[in-house]
């Protein structure tokens, strides 16, 4: 997976790769405060970046649910 790849699987959040070679993307709309999701997160690799946004996503997700 590329940069723009991940970009457009992950639209809202910035990502960018760090010095040391790991991927850090952070949300570019703070998550409500009941969601318990972090704003911000890192991975490995670009594919362990995508997994941890998708359960960032779907924390705050099931934070909106009634």
């Amino acid at each position: 997976m590329t940069h723009d790849e991940a970009a457009a699987v992950a639209p809202g959040w910035r990502i960018w790769r760090s010095d040391a070679g790991r991927w850090w993307a952070t949300r570019i709309r703070p998550f409500t405060a009941a969601a318990g999701a972090a704003r911000t997160v890192d991975g490995d690799d670009l594919a362990e970046l995508c997994r941890a946004i998708a359960e960032q996503e779907r924390l705050a997700a099931l934070a909106q649910r009634p």
